[in-house]
């Protein structure tokens, strides 16, 4: 069955620190593209990254310049790196398989 898990529940960073956020994921047949998205509270989520996947290709489309997302297809992980933390970035973060 596919899935996709964070591997925390809570992540912690003072400003201008940079961030991994990472989920592990499970799939059956093929590679399923990944998405990552912000939600603010009291709002709807936000797009922030999505990551494509052909054979040894890996594409990421991220409208935000100070973030980045890669696919770690050995361990079965993907990860959304933010290269400086600021007080706008506190919010609830998913990942999600998308078929």
């Amino acid at each position: 069955q596919d899935s996709i898990t964070p591997t925390s529940s809570a992540v912690y960073a003072k400003e201008e620190q940079a961030v991994t956020l990472s989920c592990v994921y499970e799939y059956t047949l093929t590679m399923n593209n990944i998405q990552w998205h912000r939600q603010y509270f009291n709002a709807a989520p936000d797009f922030l990254v999505l990551l494509m996947e052909s054979g040894a290709n890996q594409t990421a489309y991220t409208p935000h310049p100070h973030m980045s997302a890669k696919i770690h297809k050995s361990v079965k992980r993907v990860d959304l790196e933010i290269f400086s933390a600021s007080v706008s970035d506190s919010a609830l973060y998913y990942c999600i398989l998308q078929p």
